[in-house]
């Protein structure tokens, strides 16, 4: 658990010096209405397939406190405790209008995505929402959810791009919040 919570320290630390941001000047909030933070993961946010027999809905999302310059958003989810040696992928959304602060729970699959928004490929190989799906046994995972605002309208990405690539570009980013939720099996 300590290296866990190191690791996520680094990355809270890279996140906000990414961002170009010191603790006072970072103002936006992440908010949910189906996840919170620390807390585990429901059945309806676990994938579908891999073993898994979840409902595979992205939660609801909300954000505020983008700072002024802000032309469009990021939500990306990310698995660092993923034995895979670079983490897991489970959600890259970007191009998101800057007129959007909210996502419905179900995104691409119960609620549309926001007009002009694409959702990146996941490392499940597919694009869209891939919910929680650790390795049975290897202990509790952390899902880092994080809203990035950007200064560019949109990203030169289209639905193929990795998550590695769309974190690639959100170096510029002004300002970010996360919500991290935990799963195991």
């Amino acid at each position: 658990m300590r290296a866990v919570r190191s690791f996520s320290t680094v990355l809270a630390a890279i996140g906000l010096a990414a961002a170009g941001a010191t603790a006072a000047q970072a103002e936006m909030t992440l908010t949910s209405d189906d996840i919170a933070d620390g807390d585990a993961l429901s059945e309806a946010h676990v994938y579908a397939g891999f073993g898994c027999e979840g409902d595979n809905l992205s939660p609801s999302l909300s954000w505020s406190g983008a700072p002024e310059g802000t032309q469009s958003y990021v939500v990306t989810v990310y698995d660092p405790d993923a034995p895979t040696g670079s983490g897991w992928w489970h959600w890259t959304l970007f191009n998101i209008p800057a007129d959007t602060t909210s996502l419905p729970t179900g995104v691409g699959v119960e609620a549309p995505v926001p007009e002009g928004a694409v959702q990146g490929r996941t490392d499940f190989g597919s694009t869209g929402f891939g919910g929680a799906c650790p390795p049975e046994g290897h202990g509790p995972h952390h899902y880092i959810f994080t809203v990035y605002a950007l200064p560019d309208e949109s990203l030169p990405l289209d639905e193929s791009a990795s998550g590695a690539m769309v974190g690639f570009f959100l170096q510029g980013a002004l300002d970010s919040a996360s919500i991290t939720a935990t799963y195991e099996r």
